[in-house]
């Protein structure tokens, strides 16, 4: 014992014998077989989420949005839609926050027609009478946009725009708030009512629009608005139904589309529709702004109803999704003294980096008033928004 030990000290380094060849040729009975790696699916993108997938009870429209009880004719109704079209600003970076701020002071005071009505309900004939009669006695001022419906404004507001614009001289601003005194309820301008320079000086201002020829207000962008009874005639119609079946008369003859304002029917609608004097259409400096974020925030709204199986969800659903999803403000405000700041900032939001900040009941009352949407009563989850058309 003494002589082997003794002789494997003296070898070094000992070694393990090394396993059998019978028991290494043996086949694992627990290898498995190789599973072929299967494509992940992607996650459905933003817009083919589906945010309810139910019908909701429909127990009545909601005729009017505002449930103050003061609201009761059109210069409160304006009012509320100015003092709530956007809300506070939120926390961002100096540069973000005065972009905003200039925004929202630059904006005249314009609301929609449509958004009159949906804030108060009732007949449409009585709301249009009283703007009616308070464009009469100028106290408002109805400024109309080809295709684009029509907004309204303060007559002393719009008149303080006048007198502020540093490109105007005050022999320009004199004329133009005589003419606005004189008619109250004029949308045009006739060239003659003042010279050329003083013309050109209202239209770099935008208090008017570019010196238009049209008649029919609808007979713009080659007549894609213009009326059918303006791009045909009974003539037409009687040659047509004479000649045969399957023939070039039959569909109106050679040079029917461009007869009926399609294509190159500019001549058409020329001949018909111009007047002889040209005129200029009252406006307002950053109206097309206006136009523009109203737009794009009524198609943002409807892109977010859309995604719904049946285009309608809860307006607190909507709302939320409108918001970007933030928690409200109650529930920031405890989050952040718990020192919890996860979830997306409102400043980061679309609706403060594209639409400066629009509240969703504003929107909401736009939409509705250009028939884009309805409103109604569930019963059970508060109320409820459908989606009507899109243009």
């Amino acid at each position: 014992m003494t002589a082997n030990r003794q002789s494997r000290l003296a070898g070094g380094r000992i070694t393990k014998p090394s396993p059998s060849s019978s028991s290494s040729s043996l086949p694992s009975s627990k290898k498995t077989p190789a599973r072929s790696p299967q494509p992940k699916k992607p996650p459905p993108s933003d817009y083919e989420e589906d945010y309810f997938q139910d019908h909701l009870d429909d127990q009545g429209l909601v005729l009017a949005l505002a449930t103050d009880l003061t609201l009761r004719d059109v210069p409160q109704a304006m009012a509320r839609a100015r003092s709530t079209m956007f809300g506070p600003v939120p926390g961002m970076g100096s540069k973000r926050m005065a972009k905003t701020v200039n925004f929202h002071a630059g904006l005249p005071g314009f609301v929609s027609a449509g958004h009159v009505h949906a804030v108060l309900g009732g007949s449409p004939t009585s709301v249009e009478r009283e703007v009616a009669t308070l464009e009469g006695r100028g106290v408002l001022r109805r400024l109309r946009v080809r295709g684009r419906g029509e907004v309204l404004i303060r007559q002393d507001e719009y008149e303080g725009l006048v007198r502020r614009s540093s490109r105007l001289d005050e022999d320009t601003k004199g004329l133009y708030l005589k003419f606005l005194g004189e008619n109250p309820r004029a949308g045009i301008m006739s060239v003659d009512t003042c010279d050329e320079k003083q013309g050109d000086a209202l239209v770099r201002a935008g208090f008017l629009t570019g010196g238009t020829t049209t008649r029919d207000e609808n007979a713009s962008l080659g007549g894609f608005y213009g009326r059918p009874e303006d791009k045909t005639s009974l003539a037409s119609i009687a040659a047509a139904s004479r000649a045969a079946s399957g023939s070039i008369g039959a569909v109106g003859g050679i040079g029917a589309l461009q007869n009926a304002g399609g294509s190159s029917g500019a001549s058409r609608l020329g001949r018909g529709g111009i007047s002889p004097e040209p005129e200029y259409r009252i406006a307002a400096p950053g109206h097309g702004s206006y136009l523009k974020l109203v737009s794009a925030a009524v198609e943002h709204l409807m892109s977010l109803l859309s995604r719904s199986k049946y285009g309608e969800m809860p307006e607190y659903l909507l709302r939320e999704r409108w918001d970007g999803g933030i928690a409200s403000d109650d529930a920031r405000k405890m989050r952040r003294a718990r020192g919890e700041f996860t979830g997306v900032l409102p400043w980061q939001t679309k609706k403060w980096r594209e639409f400066y900040g629009l509240e969703f009941g504003w929107v909401l009352a736009e939409a509705m008033g250009t028939g884009r949407l309805e409103v109604f009563e569930t019963g059970s989850v508060g109320r409820g928004v459908r989606k009507l058309r899109d243009d």
